[in-house]
């Protein structure tokens, strides 16, 4: 079978993986935290130690240091992941999604800081397409008050908390896999994993300790068990397939193609927001406005190019 089905498993199951985060969040979190969420997805991952361990039994040789260090990757991952989740309960998945794509332009600045890894001008240029595609997305036209003249007007407005949000999700992303594949590459990536899950297990159960997210958490879980567990884990898997089927194609083709591919993600969001949208608007909802059409499809194309410089 080509590497090339395999690479796009990536980019097409994380899409989906989105739009079940919006549909989650817009069924059974509308009208409470959606930290609560991550409570879920960390015990999730602390089912998985138990098998983890009995697999690669040595997790403990890191040192204190070290799985200090990749506990606190899964902490900030688990930061990140809350900031996404904030900024996807006001915002549609496909304005959402291509900010996503500044966690490697993130990446490669940090990995040229700590790894001296150099960037070519070919990268550079992706990089700032990267944040044109991020800005283009993030102006709002509507009605706005104008302080000149007391009336309303058209015009323009910037996204400011929704760009706060996710280029914060996206640095603390970058950080996160940066530790990752430092420990990944010099340890073994089944021990890097399995501290990356503690951390996110801690992150959880703090969460799990302040008295709001607890009743939520209670209340959540009463109301929607079945319901809940198994749309998320579905969510997982689906999550855990992408990143398989990206590896796997990593096998056969270089690198900066495969990751090229992967920056796809956001034009299948927007993709399967339309589908959602015309067929089956109870399970997810897009703005079908030609104007907002043309503005969120222009602002992919920049960010699918912009990525694909910087991965060349």
């Amino acid at each position: 079978m080509s590497w090339l089905f395999f690479a796009f498993a990536g980019p097409v199951l994380w899409a989906v993986s989105v739009h079940l985060d919006k549909y989650l969040v817009e069924r059974f979190f509308k009208h409470s935290d959606v930290a609560v969420l991550l409570i879920f997805t960390a015990f999730l991952g602390l089912l998985l130690l138990p098998f983890i361990w009995f697999y690669e039994p040595n997790v403990t040789d890191l040192g204190v240091a070290g799985i200090g260090i990749i506990v606190t990757s899964g902490i900030l991952y688990m930061g990140a992941m809350l900031l996404y989740l904030q900024a996807l309960q006001s915002e549609e998945a496909s304005v959402v999604a291509p900010f996503f794509q500044t966690s490697p332009l993130f990446g490669y600045v940090l990995a040229y800081l700590v790894l001296g890894e150099t960037l070519s001008p070919r990268q550079m240029a992706g990089g700032v397409m990267i944040i044109v595609g991020a800005a283009i997305v993030s102006i709002r036209f509507g009605r706005f008050q104008s302080s000149a003249t007391g009336g309303t007007g058209q015009g323009p407005r910037f996204k400011a908390r929704l760009a706060l949000l996710m280029l914060a999700c996206g640095f603390a992303l970058a950080v996160s896999a940066l530790i990752f594949k430092i420990f990944a590459v010099k340890a073994e990536f089944w021990t890097t994993t399995f501290w990356m899950f503690v951390g996110e297990a801690i992150f959880g159960a703090v969460l799990l300790m302040i008295p709001s997210y607890r009743a939520q958490f209670v209340t959540v879980l009463r109301a929607n068990t079945v319901a809940l567990l198994s749309i998320n884990a579905s969510n997982e898997l689906i999550n855990l397939g992408g990143g398989l089927g990206s590896r796997y194609a990593l096998m056969f083709a270089p690198l900066s193609l495969v990751q090229a591919i992967g920056s796809t993600t956001t034009l299948f969001v927007f993709a399967f927001g339309v589908v959602l949208s015309t067929f089956l608007p109870h399970l997810g909802r897009e703005n079908l406005i030609g104007r907002e059409l043309a503005q969120k499809g222009i602002a992919a194309i920049f960010v699918a190019i912009g990525v694909f410089l910087v991965t060349r």
